[in-house]
């Protein structure tokens, strides 16, 4: 790599980085969040999807806005945005104005993973740029496994209030290297931003998310419950309606007419909502439930994150010889195993012989699928419109987590007790094993491709 290739992959890498920790490092803050401000399940629910909806609702927003701004002003605006919010949520004098500053950092954050995907692509060409995209991942992968052992030692050694404030350094770092090498910035002028497909995005997955969340204490039968449901299943089925029909669509549904492409970003939806949905029961029970600190609770993730670094680059390498259909079959039905395991833990709790062997096998499933999901996805359309396909599929995955958070009462049974966790573990397996079926069903390995035709 050149210098000024090094320094933008740096930004591209950082900017990435503090939006995925951010979204992972509160699960473990939750308890003393709630337990400092008040709020119970559902505020903690609120923490972690105020950030989600808008991040998924925007992150397709943020493509848009790069070709009419320059993607070196909107990532500086999400730099500053995500600056800001953190401070706020830091000092948030309680749970209603900390759910609204986690909403406007999801905006802000959004801003940051097309437009430093877009300097990678714009930059980087042919084989570099298939390594700079894998180096982008891996980090981006390490941020939402490292996000809970950071949190918890936050939470116990300091405040969970400097949780939110430690991605400010790696921001301060980033807007100085935009200033080092300022990339090529590029504009189309004809590009328009969708601002009504946005907001039926946003009010869909509002709604719903409000539903989901809230039928615990409402019943769905009151009116406060299933109408912003029907309200959000409307506006997000308009949502899909304009993306068809629009000129510039936020969501370009011909993505979706590439077999690989379709097939991953369903095996997508199965295995983010499995990973958000165990990373939250996990975290919080584990402190709640098993009395663990918040730096233990970070700790069982570790196992999981060793993993990843040791082996993803080689399960990348034998993903590229062999095809990712096996890997992406394989994997999520070895972390299907590793949830199982989980039903092992018991009132007198241990997490060595309860807990341990579920990681570290959920880890190894994990790192067989997370590079070859990557590569069928980004490999199914060609490699000038990879940006916005990256931003799908970042976008179905994060709406996935957001749906699995919102369905935890549902799932644990309004209470994350021994029951309810045990409860969680058997959807999170269904779940990934509903992924890897998805995979083999529907993913092609490239000779398999080129025999159909």
């Amino acid at each position: 790599m050149t210098r000024e290739q090094r320094i933008v992959l740096a930004v591209a890498v950082l900017a990435s980085f503090v939006s995925f920790l951010d979204g992972t490092v509160v699960t473990v803050a939750l308890p003393a969040i709630a337990e400092d401000l008040g709020g119970g399940l559902s505020t903690q629910q609120w923490v972690v999807d105020a950030y989600l909806v808008t991040l998924g609702a925007f992150i397709l927003v943020a493509g848009s806005l790069s070709d009419v701004l320059g993607r070196v002003l909107v990532l500086r605006i999400g730099l500053l945005g995500f600056a800001a919010t953190s401070v706020a949520i830091a000092a948030a004098p309680g749970p209603e104005f900390l759910i609204v500053a986690r909403a406007l950092q999801g905006v802000a954050g959004a801003l940051l993973v097309p437009s430093s995907l877009a300097l990678i692509t714009s930059t980087f060409r042919g084989a570099a740029q298939a390594r700079a995209i894998g180096i982008w991942t891996g980090a981006t992968t390490v941020a939402m496994v490292a996000g809970p052992l950071i949190g918890g030692v936050f939470v116990d050694l300091l405040s969970w209030r400097l949780v939110f404030l430690v991605n400010v350094v790696p921001v301060a770092v980033t807007m100085w290297l935009l200033t080092r090498v300022p990339p090529a910035d590029h504009r189309r002028p004809d590009a328009r931003v969708d601002v009504l497909g946005a907001v039926l995005c946003a009010v869909g997955l509002g709604g719903i998310v409000f539903a989901l969340i809230e039928q615990s204490v409402l019943g769905w039968s009151s009116p406060a419950i299933w109408m912003p449901l029907a309200i959000g299943i409307l506006s997000f089925t308009g949502f899909l309606v304009r993306q068809h029909r629009g000129r510039d669509p936020l969501m370009p549904l011909d993505l979706f007419r590439a077999r690989n492409f379709w097939a991953g970003n369903l095996a997508t939806v199965f295995v983010y909502a499995a990973l958000s949905l165990n990373g939250f029961v996990v975290s919080v029970y584990l402190q709640q439930g098993a009395g663990l600190s918040a730096t233990l609770a970070g700790l069982a993730s570790v196992p999981s994150t060793l993993l990843m670094i040791a082996l993803s680059s080689r399960m990348g390498a034998l993903a590229g010889r062999f095809g990712p259909r096996l890997f992406m079959t394989v994997g999520p039905l070895v972390m299907a195993v590793g949830a199982l395991l989980l039903l092992s833990v018991r009132e007198d709790f241990d997490y060595w012989t309860q807990v341990l062997p579920g990681v570290v096998v959920s880890g190894l499933g994990l790192t067989m699928t997370v590079s070859p999901l990557t590569a069928a996805v980004l490999g199914a359309i060609e490699s000038e419109r990879s940006g916005i396909a990256s931003a799908v599929n970042n976008a179905v995955s994060r709406v996935a987590g957001l749906l699995a958070i919102a369905a935890v009462s549902t799932v644990v049974g309004g209470s994350l007790d021994l029951e309810g966790f045990h409860r969680a573990a058997v959807v999170t397996a269904v779940l990934l094993a509903l992924g890897g079926v998805a995979a083999f069903v529907g993913i092609r390995n490239r000779r398999e491709e080129r025999a159909l035709r």
